[in-house]
């Protein structure tokens, strides 16, 4: 996993190369509509965690991904070079609203325990669903997948890494 500058929200994955002009296909990691079209600049974030600010060239919805060129990226090998990259802008432009919303990077690596404070483990990754998303929790040798909505995920304490989330009979091994 690529670490997030304290500054930085990680907003996309580039995914792979498309085309024969250094366009790459990326995922979106926001929930802000409109993000990727507005977008000038990223700092991409390998997965050595090397970085390097990319102005945007240009930006089109295309399915569930987004095709994004960057300046001085013009080929499919150099698009290559990047797959794997996380996008990443400055924390204050992320937000959408003055709530302060949660961003993925916010949540992974947080402690998940239950309503009756049993540790679950560690959020590792969450899965995008077509009905929503689920938390997929690890600790050890076991995974629990919790549905990422309002009726299990009951706190989120930000400062503290700490998740609280409501289980039903057997969706946690014991």
């Amino acid at each position: 996993m690529t670490a997030v500058l304290p500054d930085m929200v990680t907003i996309g994955k580039v995914e792979r190369p498309f085309g024969v002009h250094g366009a790459v296909k990326v995922r979106s990691l926001s929930d802000r509509p409109g993000r990727f079209e507005q977008l000038h600049e990223v700092r991409m974030a390998g997965e050595r965690g090397q970085t390097i600010d990319r102005l945007v060239r240009s930006v089109r919805k295309a399915g569930p991904v987004y095709i994004v060129e960057f300046e001085g990226i013009t080929t499919p090998e150099e698009a290559r070079g990047i797959q794997g990259a996380m996008l990443q802008v400055p924390r204050g432009e992320a937000s959408a609203s003055p709530d302060e919303p949660l961003y993925e990077c916010d949540l992974i690596g947080m402690t998940v325990v239950d309503e009756t404070g049993r540790d679950l483990g560690r959020l590792d990754t969450i899965w995008e669903l077509p009905g929503h998303q689920v938390l997929v929790v690890k600790q050890a040798d076991r995974e629990v997948l919790i549905p990422a909505v309002k009726e299990f995920v009951t706190g989120v304490d930000v400062a503290q890494g700490r998740m609280t989330v409501r289980t039903l009979e057997g969706m946690v091994e014991v």
